[in-house]
């Protein structure tokens, strides 16, 4: 497993039995607890969690805004627990691109689009000018909002700014696009818009692309679900192939478009390095399970049967095979006859 996960041609996010522990005087937090994950290159993914799941403190690493306390993690084939500081500001400024939910920490209010879009630019000295403003331009093209380049924030509505925010990711053409809640101030219709925009994105730059979300809608618009609870990953969707090609043909993957009761993924539960499984809390809830312990049984398919330990469930005893032929049977038939014949005599 740790050689297969080290394939840095195959795979540009390599987690492996990651550990974050933020501690105060008092109290120690585990936001994760062993986390293992992959993520291909030119995968567009999402993960969701409840608040304090860890999702947010996953994002930050990958980020390179915090370093973890424990177990290994490579992006793009750097392994940043061994990154110096001048080297991790290096990497944030080429190899990853945030998004962030609130547009205060993606804008600044008295530049234009066009000059927000060439800022993050300005720390990266390969190109001129002259090539970054033109880069910009066709950055707002790319996500649509190319006429509103002279704008200002304020002229800007909260779809446009959140437009021009991925641009500002995108400005140095980075390997990986992080997105914070990116759908979470916007309505239904400017979700779907953006949602469209980031596979636009990731077909036309070939750009990894994570959404960290708590809207369990995005899964719809996305190849790949990874949920996360208690800082481990507790399963994973993947899109059915009948459902992704419906999608496919679809244009502006408007959700109303497709029926609700539509199984879009199939969910898999995840097995983490030493073969323990966390089960996701709406089934243990479905079947109301109040302690901590299960029977666990296998059943004559190999499945894996696991039912509420006050329910006595018990594996039906298989009829045991007899070696005995039908010639046996007769005998001793016949000895019976014999026997009570002999007994009346």
């Amino acid at each position: 497993m740790l050689n297969e996960q080290h394939d840095f041609t195959k795979y540009t996010v390599i987690c492996e039995n990651l550990v974050k522990i933020y501690k105060t005087k008092e109290i120690e937090v585990l936001a994760l607890q062993g986390l293992d994950l992959t993520i291909e290159h030119g995968e567009i993914m999402a993960i969701i969690g409840n608040s304090g799941s860890g999702k947010s403190t996953l994002l930050n690493m990958l980020g390179g805004l915090e370093r973890p306390s424990a177990g290994r993690l490579y992006v793009d084939g750097k392994d940043l627990f061994k990154l110096t500081e001048r080297e991790l500001d290096v990497y944030k400024t080429e190899t990853v691109g945030f998004v962030w939910q609130n547009n205060a920490r993606n804008l600044i209010p008295y530049l234009t689009a066009l000059e927000n879009v060439m800022m993050p630019m300005q720390f990266n000295s390969t190109h001129r000018v002259r090539k970054k403003r033109v880069r910009a331009r066709e950055l707002l093209d790319l996500v649509g909002i190319a006429p509103r380049a002279s704008h200002k924030l304020s002229q800007l509505s909260g779809g446009e700014q959140q437009r021009v925010a991925i641009a500002i990711a995108l400005a140095n053409n980075p390997k990986i696009l992080l997105a914070d809640e990116p759908t979470g101030s916007v309505d239904t219709k400017t979700t779907d818009q953006l949602m469209g925009m980031f596979n636009d994105i990731n077909e036309a730059l070939g750009t990894t692309i994570i959404i960290v979300t708590h809207d369990r809608q995005i899964s719809k618009k996305v190849k790949r679900v990874v949920s996360i609870s208690d800082g481990r990953i507790a399963s994973e969707f993947i899109m059915r192939e009948s459902y992704a090609s419906r999608l496919a043909d679809l244009t502006g993957f408007v959700e109303d478009d497709i029926p609700d009761d539509v199984d879009a993924h199939q969910e898999y539960v995840v097995l983490d390095r030493v073969g323990r499984l966390q089960i996701p809390r709406e089934y243990l809830e479905k079947i109301d399970i109040k302690g901590n312990r299960m029977v666990m049984s296998v059943d004559e398919s190999d499945r894996i049967i696991l039912t509420r330990e006050n329910d006595g469930f018990e594996m039906e005893e298989k009829p045991r095979k007899s070696n005995r032929s039908d010639e046996d049977d007769e005998s001793d038939e016949v000895a019976a006859i014999l026997k009570s014949l002999g007994e009346g005599l």
